[in-house]
């Protein structure tokens, strides 16, 4: 059912993880490489953004929608294609 991986070998990768967090809590060492920094940095960066999005979708549909009444007709730009016409 579990293939090479045991439940118990499982069980000792995630015991294994969160015995070294809560060391890295208890020595207020958070970040121990520039590359747990840099991971920090993007992943609350994408974050960000995807907060930033969230709230211009939330104005766009509270703000705009129930101020527009009538929508302004939309003019037909460009040229017609006569080939097209049977």
């Amino acid at each position: 059912m579990y293939g090479a991986m045991g439940p118990r070998n499982l069980e000792q990768d995630f015991e294994n993880q969160f015995n070294d967090v809560v060391s890295r809590l208890q020595s207020k060492q958070l970040f121990q490489s520039d590359w747990d920094i840099a991971s920090f940095a993007v992943f609350f960066i994408f974050i960000g953004m995807v907060l930033l999005l969230v709230i211009l979708v939330l104005i766009r549909c509270c703000c705009c929608c129930c101020c527009d009444d009538e929508k302004p007709r939309r003019r037909k730009v460009g040229i017609d294609n006569m080939a097209l016409e049977p």
